[in-house]
């Protein structure tokens, strides 16, 4: 059943560099993992360590953020408070008991479509190694009862009937 694990990985990333690099893996026919919902945000700095959070409680297995090089962002220095968030985020993961590899943080131009896509590839292993995020807050589908599976079976054949 390990086998059959695919990871949900969000990834969040700028719109001025990696989102289009993104783009550009994609419009060149680069294969990556399709294991990635990318979110577009305006700037790496906009990430909130509640959206990564968010993200993970809701059944993301992983979260890649993604943003302009150091001193290339089009907002200044926002980029550097992505890494400043990203340390905190891993600090934080790490006292929830979730291992903070779960959360990864790379820089891409728009013109490294190639090089953002071999790191998505690696990011979905390396989460796909670590196995499906089993954080207690996240629910659970429940199993159905012995009982109602049976009478769910009955209403259907009486329904069936009428």
């Amino acid at each position: 059943m390990a086998n059959d694990f695919e990871p949900v990985i969000i990834g969040f990333t700028c719109n001025w560099c990696s989102y289009r690099a993104a783009d550009v893996a994609g419009t060149t026919r680069l294969k990556y993992a399709p294991n990635v919902r990318l979110i577009r945000l305006m700037c790496s700095g906009r990430i909130d360590p509640t959206f990564v959070l968010k993200a993970l409680a809701d059944g993301a297995d992983g979260v890649l953020i993604t943003g302009c090089h150091p001193g290339d962002c089009h907002y200044l220095e926002q980029n550097y408070k992505a890494m400043r968030r990203h340390r905190l985020l891993q600090r934080t993961l790490a006292q929830l008991g979730i291992e903070p590899e779960r959360v990864h943080l790379t820089w891409a131009s728009a013109a490294e479509g190639a090089m953002l896509a071999q790191t998505i590839d690696r990011f979905v292993e390396q989460v796909r190694g670590l196995g499906p995020l089993r954080w207690p807050a996240r629910p659970r589908p429940a199993a159905p009862a012995a009982g109602h599976a049976e009478a769910a079976e009955a209403a259907q054949v009486e329904e069936a009937a009428s």
